[in-house]
């Protein structure tokens, strides 16, 4: 079993990831030993704080041990060797492959080869391990899914606005997406058009619109991210700033959402870009929430895949 995609996982499935990872965070000492004598491997392409610290820390507090590879040393990285060979070339040497790639294609042939459990850590097309853990915040901040109003606004064609399709239509959120117009900011269509799949069953209501009040309306939750992620060329920073300005998060478009509206972020942040400080800095801010919950459920996919 891998953990690729949430569109992956069924509705049932996720729901239950979700209620184990609840119950590892109220007692995390009832699995201190659960990985004992069991290596994750750790490959990144792409810089990270919050994928590395949390997975090393899962394994560590499990009883395991987690190895980080900069695939820019390898020879994948070189590109003397495929994903494929990597894949078994590693599987007879640990437990379980986490990986943080540019390429979906990549994450999809390096699961395709392994004979053991690969996680996506994050590609440009999807963060499901993100997205999970944006389940477990929502979900403690309001104790259900149903009638849940999410607004993400901002760079629409981002791996985390694709995994949060996912997730959302999964689970019964309903969830607008407010982004410039164009292929460059919209999401993905054929994700898009397999959420709507998704939603058709679980009643979740999905939208993308080009104004950002429209989006946040009545939200319970407002969600931003960069915009550049670390695939985007640097030389696009102005061009896209200036699309993407009517979509920064301030006090003012907060207001437009529900008076308990909370606001959430994927980390890293950039202030004065796609939010503003005392968004991020002020009471109905759980992006810290958000990051300390990608432990818990990455614990639990740890857990029920390499166990």
């Amino acid at each position: 079993m891998n953990f690729i995609s949430l569109a992956d996982w069924p509705r049932l499935r996720i729901e239950e990831m979700l209620r184990f990872a609840a119950a590892i965070k109220k007692f995390p000492e009832q699995h201190r030993h659960a990985l004992d004598g069991r290596v994750l491997l750790m490959m990144f392409q792409k810089p990270s704080l919050r994928t590395r610290v949390s997975f090393e820390t899962a394994m560590v507090r499990l009883g395991g041990h987690a190895i980080a590879y900069d695939l820019s040393q390898s020879p994948w990285g070189h590109g003397r060797e495929t994903p494929a060979d990597t894949a078994l070339t590693a599987s007879r040497y640990v437990d379980g492959i986490m990986a943080r790639l540019f390429s979906h294609e990549d994450m999809k042939s390096l699961a395709a080869h392994a004979t053991i459990p690969v996680i996506n850590g994050l590609t440009d097309l999807e963060h499901p391990c993100q997205a999970l853990g944006d389940l477990m915040t929502l979900q403690e901040s309001f104790g259900k899914f149903e009638g849940i109003r999410l607004a993400y606004v901002g760079d629409g064609n981002n791996n985390v606005t694709h995994s949060l399709l996912d997730a959302c239509s999964k689970v019964g959120i309903h969830l607008t997406v407010g982004c410039p117009p164009g292929k460059e900011f919209e999401p993905v269509p054929s994700i898009l058009e397999r959420a709507r799949g998704f939603a058709s069953e679980s009643g979740a209501h999905l939208a993308v619109v080009h104004d950002a009040r429209a989006a946040v309306a009545g939200a319970h939750a407002v969600y931003t991210d960069t915009w550049m992620s670390y695939h985007i060329p640097a030389e696009r920073r102005t061009e896209r700033e200036r699309a993407l300005v009517p979509f920064r998060v301030t006090t003012a478009l907060m207001r437009e959402a529900r008076p308990d509206a909370v606001f959430m972020h994927c980390l890293p942040a950039w202030r004065g870009k796609e939010l503003d400080a005392d968004v991020i800095d002020g009471p109905h801010s759980i992006v810290f929430a958000q990051a300390e919950n990608r432990l818990h459920t990455e614990k639990a996919i740890l857990l029920t895949l390499i166990r």
